[in-house]
Parts: structure tokens; sequence; C-alpha cells
């Protein structure tokens, strides 16, 4: 039997999805990434998953494209390559309405970096490392690096990174505004497991509408992203997960979301 390039599970609202190439560090072959996609869009239309866990198989979380399988070529066009498998993983990543916690076991490079980053929280393990390998191979940050590393490290950080190639080890990491918590090797999982349970609690349709507004923010003034804000609030506030929470605030007991 063909063993799965990613590894989708479901279990009490967490849809846990794992790149599973552990023999090359989960390098991202088209298989991998069409699966990828595949897993990711069916834990976004689910409506009983309520928060996704992603994460890789074996020693890395993933060591970036798998060289092997794009040979250089004078007609090769990595650009729709780009388009047509990567691009769709990021974006339905970061527009999927529910959190997506990144948990980064080793090394996380070059678009396997971008991937990890286009999570809503990211965890990294102390032995966790990140690269944005392209320079080194003649090739510009792709699958949104360009994009996240400059909102999140800053711009004179991104350009060092894109530039130097240099591994950023998960302290540094964490240090830049790269990830949200670094965690000893064996306590990565059951951090990120319990992370993604307690998000799956929260009122899902609250978390979709601040994955929206953060999302839109950097495109906007301050006058559109208020307008933006009242709009979306307009539409929380109607939610029976609302009706809920001021109910166990005015009861002093704890709320119990449904996701609704």
């Amino acid at each position: 039997m063909t063993t799965p390039p990613v590894l989708y599970e479901s279990a009490q609202a967490i849809a846990t999805i794992t790149l599973n190439r552990p023999d090359v560090l989960n390098a991202l072959d088209d298989a991998l990434i069409r699966a990828l996609r595949d897993a990711v869009e069916r834990a976004a239309g689910d409506d009983a998953v309520r928060a996704v866990l992603l994460t890789g198989a074996g020693r890395g979380f993933s060591s970036g494209a798998d060289l092997a399988s794009v040979p250089p070529s004078p007609s090769l066009d990595l650009g729709q390559l780009l388009r047509e498998r990567y691009h769709p993983v990021i974006l339905a990543m970061r527009s999927m309405p529910k959190p997506v916690v990144c948990a980064v076991n080793g090394p996380a490079a070059g678009a396997g970096m971008s991937i990890a980053l286009a999570g809503d929280i990211v965890l990294a393990a102390r032995s966790a490392y990140f690269v944005q390998a392209f320079s080194k191979i003649g090739l510009v940050p792709d699958a949104g690096s360009t994009w996240f590393l400059p909102r999140y490290a800053g711009d004179v950080r991104a350009r060092a990174m894109a530039l130097l190639a240099e591994r950023i080890d998960a302290p540094t990491a964490e240090r830049f505004g790269l990830v949200w918590q670094v965690l000893d090797d064996e306590q990565l999982m059951p951090e990120a497991r319990q992370l993604a349970a307690r998000l799956a609690a929260q009122p899902t349709r609250a978390c979709a509408l601040i994955k929206q507004a953060l999302n839109d923010s950097f495109a906007r003034d301050l006058p559109a992203q208020l307008e933006l804000e009242a709009t979306l609030q307009t539409q929380a506030g109607r939610t029976e997960d609302f009706a809920e929470g001021v109910a166990a605030f005015l009861q002093r007991r704890a709320p119990v979301f449904k996701g609704r």
C-alpha cells in the first residue's frame, strides 16, 4: 500500500494534518502539495472541525520544495507551479474560517517555512530552525514569505533572512516574532494539541471574523479598518455564541460555545 503524503485525522473538533514524507524531511513534491490543499479544504468545509493542527512527521516540519521533482530546464515555469500548487494552499490556510496551529518540529525551510508562517499561531520545538533557503539556489522567496517576513519580523530582518539564507534557530525566531512560543521538543505536540483544543472550544464564528479583520488590516487605513471592525462586529453580535458569552459572564460561569 502506498503511504499517503499527508495524513488527516479528525477528532474532538480538531483536524490534525500531518505532512508525511519523513524520509525526505517532508519535502514538498506535487503529490504532497495537492494532498495538503485537499486536507486544508476538507477541514475548512467540515462543520464538525473548529480548529486545525498542522505538523510534520518524523524529524522535521518541511525541508521545502523537493528539488528532485523540478529539475532546471529552459522551459521550466516555476511561477506557474506556484500559482497552481502553492498559492491555493497558503490562501486556503489564511482564509479558513477556523484557527490554524502550526507545530514546527525540526527544520522549516524555503516554502516549508512559508507554510508554517501561514498558520495563525506557530509553535516551535526548541530544536527547530527556520531558513529562507531560496538565494542559495538562485531563487526568490515564495509561497508568501516576502509578505509574511516584513510584517512579522520587520523589513531589516526580512531582507537579511532572504538575502543571507542563514538558519534562524527557534529562540531567535521567537524573538523576531515569527513564532508564538518555543517549547521543549517533548512538549511540542502535547502543548500544540492542548492549544488546538482550547481554540476548538472558542466561539468559532468570532475566530473567523478575527482572522478576516487581521488579514485585511495592512491593506486599509485607520478609518477603513474601523468601518470593517464595525461591520464584522454586527455579524458577531448576532451569533448564538455572543448570546452565550454574555449569559455566562452575567451568571459568572464558564461559557459553552457551539461555534454558531
